[in-house]
């Protein structure tokens, strides 16, 4: 009996060269570093240098994230990445009654410039990349640390980073929006201008599908849903007045690695064939840098397990062997304890220590794209790219991606996978090793780490200072100017800096263009 992939297509026992269909290796394949770049983005790939090595973190206030910085910094990590706390990611502050039992929870409390300056202390802003997942208010964090930099007497054109900024995907699958899909859309393509011209250095987005693939989506939806909402952040740019090679270029994708790595190593190669002929053929990109999918990967949380999380360890090593193999530009391995807790930083350090075992102690780096030409992979990859094209052509025929999200398209289907696969896990089909397979009664004793419940006291306390220092008047100005420009359509990202150095609050910002634009009512349709 034949096995059957994520997306339902069946596994052949053994693949020979007939089984390898409709393949032309001149137009599918190609060289590494050439069109359609299935091969991976550069010519020599990790030959020279291996994947930039960043590990997620964040908690709690930004002295205590910042030790935790400075930790990983030191333990070889080439690029850090900010996980911000849920009121932070919702644009409320962390006295607001809306914040009140999550600050510093999932992530660190950023409330103003005098948290992002404590948060990045220390920190060479112009030798360490930097990555924040943010979306909603991706604009401010990011202006936060320009005005960081800017302050150590760094230009803003030698800092280097990405922001997520991936606003569709929280209509889809994650739920930390906070205004309606075009006004959204609007900011997006104000921080692609503003960048160009003010951190051009800087990766505009991070069009994500980790975390569709997280809430149950298959790699085929993964793919397909991330590229649909990259083709509306592409035509909103070029709505915007904005020339494709002049924003293309900064683009970049965020993808899920599962512990399935045929599969996922076929996803990554289907993805960058995919999007290189939509941003050539459909955008008329000429720019090989604008056919390029760029992408930083995250192992899969949702397969890490409570019950025996040692096992975890051996899951996460697979999922990153699997975004090594596709050709991955950047990692971040999950520890193994993050389905109890916040990781340890122990266990956030065997977590690098698994990147720098695949880079360092194995021959992966030796050659470019070592799974080319086999029969499986390459026949996988034109299956998982056929199957994304079919999905990709529902959400145009709904009238794109954000029509579609609008109508529940997205959602309904990610939810259909979701149940199918607890459905499975439930019956014993599908094994999960600890959990309905190969069971201990036997757990041994975890310490977790654990967030200080008084957080909520000091940041409350760093805002009371904040406000009782800075010019009220001078503020309503900004404010005000922000709401302005909210209801034009000059540059949004400008009025927000001044404001934002004129010491105003995440939380007062958003307010001012909730007060422009409203907020997002999601829609049950489909």
């Amino acid at each position: 009996m034949s096995r059957i992939s994520e997306s339902g297509t069946p596994f052949e026992g053994v693949y020979r060269p007939k089984d390898v269909q409709n393949l032309d290796p001149d137009a599918d394949l190609g060289e590494p570093g050439a069109f359609p770049f299935t091969r991976g983005i550069y010519p020599t790939m990790y030959l020279t240098r291996p994947w930039t090595m960043r590990q997620y973190a964040g908690f709690s206030t930004a002295e205590e994230s910042n030790r935790r910085y400075h930790q990983l910094i030191e333990a070889g990590t080439t690029g850090l990445s900010v996980a911000f706390d849920l009121p932070t990611q919702m644009g409320y502050d962390s006295d607001a009654p809306q914040a009140r039992g999550e600050v510093g929870k999932v992530g660190v409390a950023i409330d103003s410039i005098a948290d992002m300056r404590q948060l990045l202390q220390g920190i060479p802003l112009d030798q360490v990349s930097t990555s924040m997942t943010i979306n909603a208010p991706a604009a401010l964090l990011l202006l936060l640390y320009q005005l960081v930099a800017e302050e150590q007497g760094i230009s803003p054109a030698a800092i280097s980073g990405t922001i997520q900024n991936d606003v569709l995907k929280e209509y889809i699958a994650r739920g930390t929006y906070i205004f309606p899909p075009q006004p959204s859309l609007r900011l997006v393509a104000d921080t692609f201008a503003y960048c160009r011209t003010e951190i051009p250095r800087w990766n505009t987005i991070s069009i994500s599908g980790y975390h569709m693939a997280e809430a149950g989506a298959t790699p085929v939806q993964e793919i397909a849903f991330t590229l649909a909402n990259a083709r509306e952040y592409v035509r909103a740019a070029i709505a915007s007045g904005l020339a494709i090679d002049e924003f293309a270029p900064r683009l970049s994708f965020f993808f899920v690695a599962r512990t399935t790595l045929l599969e996922e190593v076929a996803k990554f190669r289907a993805a960058r064939r995919l999007w290189a002929h939509i941003m050539r053929d459909e955008f008329g990109a000429r720019d090989p840098r604008s056919q390029m999918l760029r992408f930083h990967t995250q192992t899969a949380g949702v397969q890490l397990t409570a019950q025996q999380p040692e096992v975890n360890l051996a899951r996460v090593t697979l999922q990153a062997l699997a975004a090594v193999l596709g050709g991955t530009q950047s990692l971040h391995t999950n520890a193994y304890d993050e389905a109890l807790a916040l990781p340890t930083q122990k266990a956030a350090t065997l977590a690098l220590r698994t990147q720098q075992v695949l880079a360092f102690e194995t021959d992966l780096t030796a050659t470019v794209d070592p799974l080319a030409g086999s029969y499986a992979i390459e026949s996988m990859t034109s299956d998982v790219e056929e199957q994304a094209r079919d999905v990709m052509a529902k959400v145009e025929g709904l009238g794109g991606a954000v029509a579609a999200i609008e109508q529940g398209f997205q959602k309904a289907e990610i939810e259909r996978s979701a149940y199918q696969i607890a459905r499975e896990v439930d019956s014993g089909e599908r094994k999960v090793v600890g959990v309905n397979a190969f069971v201990t009664d036997e757990e041994e004793p975890y310490e977790p780490l654990r967030v200080d419940p008084t957080i909520e006291q000091t940041q409350a306390a760093r805002l009371a200072e904040l406000r009782s220092r800075r010019d009220g008047a001078a503020l309503a100005r900004r404010l005000d100017d922000v709401k302005r420009a909210a209801t034009g359509d000059a540059n949004l990202l400008y009025p927000l800096r001044a404001a934002l150095r004129e010491l105003a609050t995440i939380g007062e910002v958003c307010d001012a263009l909730r007060d422009v634009w409203g907020v997002y009512k999601p829609s049950d349709v489909y």
